[in-house]
């Protein structure tokens, strides 16, 4: 599961960098992000907050090589992807679409990795 557990350092680095801008500098990183939308610093904020946190669970899960939740970290983020979906249908809002397609990397950077690492098991 090598493969797999070097995907996720992606999604550490996404949650990392994301939860710290959005705590730090919120309004100017949703602008990066392509928003049109108006959100309150506060809520920005625990946003960041929440990912960061994430990131260190995250995190743990590779340290510990915790091989059993690599498929859950796949299945989170396909939810996670579904949601942005929504949230871009009712708002219009590019942001979602930007917050998708990092997502979605991830989401293929991990599960490409998962089936190798499967593949390579199985022959091995």
């Amino acid at each position: 599961m090598h493969r797999t557990r070097l995907s996720l350092y992606y999604l550490v680095s996404y949650l990392t960098v994301g939860g710290a801008a959005l705590i730090i500098a919120p309004q100017f990183f949703v602008q990066i992000l392509f928003s049109n939308g108006n959100y309150q610093d506060v809520t920005l904020r625990f946003i960041g907050i929440l990912l960061v946190s994430l990131a260190l669970i995250v995190a743990q899960i590779i340290r510990r090589k915790v091989e059993l939740l690599y498929p859950t970290t796949l299945i989170v983020r396909l939810f996670i992807c579904a949601g942005l979906i929504g949230l871009y249908a009712s708002s219009n809002d590019p942001l979602f679409l930007t917050l998708l397609g990092i997502v979605g990397l991830g989401v293929l950077f991990t599960s490409t990795s998962y089936y190798l690492d499967k593949k390579a098991q199985s022959h091995g």
